[in-house]
């Protein structure tokens, strides 16, 4: 089972949800802001792992993160449902410092 980190004021955490949801993909979810177990926990993932190297540098946050069976964590939840065979419905809306998005 998959587990994921997230929060549901992130647009794509939502949309991450509702695909998994839409597609039975059998998931976790784990809020990072429901207590600090588990905000410690994904801060472990995000401090250690180098998918989120490049997120951090445009300081992004990092959710939703996924981390498979294998432990394999990946943020790119859109294409590991293409990978699948289904076409994920993407967020409507996003946030970003740089005035691109809401939030």
């Amino acid at each position: 089972m998959i587990t994921v980190y997230g929060n549901q004021l992130c647009p794509d955490c939502r949309a991450c949800k509702a695909n998994f949801d839409r597609f039975g993909i059998e998931y976790e979810y784990r809020d990072i802001f429901a207590n600090l177990k588990n905000l410690k926990q994904f801060l472990i993932y995000r401090d250690t792992e180098p998918v989120f190297d490049r997120l951090k540098a445009i300081h992004d946050i990092g959710i939703p993160a996924c981390i498979d069976e294998e432990g394999k964590v990946f943020t790119d939840w859109e294409g590991f449902l293409r990978e699948k065979g289904f076409e994920p419905v993407a967020a409507t809306e996003s946030c970003s410092l740089d005035h691109k998005g809401s939030c």
